[in-house]
């Protein structure tokens, strides 16, 4: 079990966080996993690890892949969660009243992993601000410190600390400046499984699931991957769980496997997954904009085009 302990810099005394425990084991991709972990080793006294970026859809496995790599160099693991609203000082370094009604100062999971020689990932970083980033930039760089201007301190990382920031591929998030993103190199595309990973995850988060049902999930998941629908293996497995509830609660009969699957997968991903073909149809029409229905012969010719093929002759005046 670890212990949380306390380290004074410069006179202040920081209550460390406690690293993360879960265990995840990586399934597939193995490339992405050796070029992590290729990241963040040291070829010589003047050398520095990098801090890349895994970039990604949601629900893809990316905080996975850094927790795996983390587990391989058999580091504690630290998680900061970004958000729009995260301060440079939940970043850093936060004050809490004390119960003696002293100020104390609480050290950030990132600033935790850089006193313990840990691993920090930057979950979903780029739905951070620009403010905040700029409180790490002399971290990825050569200076390899941080600055709490609340604390008053200046921090320095341990030989052993290493970073990882996962990004969602949406446009929920800020654009990251340059000046960071040149910090945060490489970029490590992580990319939908292949049926057999796809079917191996499945089954180990839920070894429980229907053989049945899990054949229905991975069928529908690839299909949708052909198609460059954005349904995730996480998207996978929380339609399986719902599932087998639902199908517990019938009795396990046979004959409702399929009613509940159907019924798991509208519930948790809207009924247009009932039709994977005409979902990405419409994707790809509304593309830029456009909402007006495509012919085939729309992109062949302009709309007034006599050879368009749906051209009306008496529409010629």
């Amino acid at each position: 079990m670890f212990m949380q302990r306390r380290i004074t810099i410069d006179g202040v005394h920081l209550q460390l966080g406690a690293p993360h425990e879960a265990h995840v084991e990586w399934i597939g991709q193995r490339e992405t996993l050796s070029q992590l972990l290729a990241c963040w080793l040291v070829v010589d006294e003047r050398d520095l690890p990098l801090a890349p970026r895994i970039v990604g859809v949601p629900g893809i496995g990316k905080t996975a892949l850094a927790m795996a790599g983390a587990r391989v160099r058999r580091q504690p693991l630290f998680l900061y969660q970004c958000t729009a609203d995260t301060r440079p000082e939940d970043l850093l370094v936060t004050p809490v009243l004390a119960r003696n009604g002293q100020i104390a100062y609480h050290a950030s999971p990132l600033v935790s992993a850089m006193l313990e020689g840990g691993i920090c990932i930057l979950d979903e970083g780029n739905r951070m601000n620009e403010k905040s980033w700029a409180s790490l930039a002399p971290l990825f760089d050569q200076r390899r410190y941080v600055e709490s201007i609340v604390a008053g301190i200046t921090i320095p990382a341990h030989g052993e600390f290493r970073c990882a920031v996962t990004m969602n591929e949406d446009e929920s998030t800020y654009e990251i400046p340059d000046y960071i993103l040149s910090r945060l190199q490489p970029t490590l595309p992580l990319g939908f499984p292949n049926r057999q990973d796809e079917l191996a995850i499945l089954k180990y988060h839920l070894p429980f699931a229907e053989p049945e049902m899990l054949a229905m999930t991975v069928e529908f998941l690839q299909n949708a991957h052909g198609l460059r629908l954005d349904f995730s293996p996480r998207d996978g497995i929380n339609v399986l769980r719902f599932a087998m509830k639902r199908l517990r609660q019938s009795g396990d009969h046979p004959a409702a496997r399929d009613q509940v699957w159907g019924e798991a997968l509208e519930r948790c991903l809207g009924p247009d997954a009932l039709d994977l073909r005409a979902l990405a149809e419409r994707e790809r029409r509304t593309i830029g904009g456009d909402t007006m229905p495509l012919g085939l012969g729309d992109f062949f010719h302009s709309p007034d085009d006599p050879l368009h093929p749906d051209r009306d002759d008496d529409d010629e005046s």
